[in-house]
């Protein structure tokens, strides 16, 4: 087996390093270890305030996920700020972030989600994953907005779909990841409010179907937070 390359906040890249994003209290920076726990680096600073246009820090990075083809990491950023950072993963630098839309991301209280509104302009907390595909995108999970932004790797705006609109609270869009077919075909999509992991064709963004219900037993999820699938296309969640 490969082993799947990220999972909520910590990440083996392609170079067998491990990253970390805290999502504790403060966190603003993410950790670089070896495998076996020697240090590597640290990105950002700790303690930091909330500026989603900074490119010193973070806020309580939420996920790291790796485009190895390209030596990229790109951040779900995060918990306190809300958008998409690019880094380069030899040096750690930041080369762009953006908002929702592709917007200049803007650190205004949004208030709560109202389904009935106008798609908000910006995203909400917490900016829970940013997963590249073979094809060059990047699918952004805007747990409380309910949706999915797709954008090109330098943060063009490409299309969006909404998942289970009318949920509140935590929001439907927690987490994704894709068949590892060369295609990528599918898309496997968690939503813990709703405690269900859907099933999405990826060139249409058209749910196809669901499986899991809420609960405590053996197939029933409870918050299902995460979802990775491995090179034989088994899903871990």
């Amino acid at each position: 087996y490969d082993w799947p390359e990220s999972n909520h906040g910590i990440t083996v890249d392609h170079e067998d390093n491990v990253w970390i994003g805290g999502n504790g209290r403060g966190d603003a920076h993410i950790l670089k270890f070896t495998r076996d726990g020697e240090f590597i680096a640290q990105y950002g600073e700790p303690g930091l305030p909330v500026d989603s246009n900074s490119t010193e820090h973070f806020g309580r990075v939420a996920e790291v996920s790796i485009d190895a083809e390209n030596n990229l990491a790109y951040v779900a950023d995060g918990y306190t700020h809300k958008r998409v950072a690019v880094l380069d993963v030899a040096t750690g630098e930041m080369l762009r972030f953006w908002g929702a839309y592709g917007n200049e991301p803007s650190d205004e209280d949004l208030g709560r989600y109202d389904p009935s509104a106008e798609p908000a302009q910006q995203f909400r907390n917490p900016v829970h994953c940013a997963q590249p595909t073979n094809d060059g995108l990047v699918y952004v999970c805007d747990r409380v907005n309910n949706r999915i932004q797709v954008f090109t790797a330098e943060g063009e705006f490409v299309e969006e779909a909404f998942i289970a609109p009318e949920t509140l609270g935590d929001g439907a869009v927690w987490d994704l990841d894709f068949s590892k077919d060369e295609d990528q075909t599918w898309i496997y999509l968690v939503d813990g409010k709703n405690q269900r992991v859907y099933v999405i064709k990826r060139d249409t963004l058209e749910i196809v179907t669901t499986f899991g219900a809420g609960g405590r037993q053996p197939g029933q999820f409870f918050g299902v937070h995460s979802v990775a699938v491995d090179s034989k296309g088994n899903l871990y969640t």
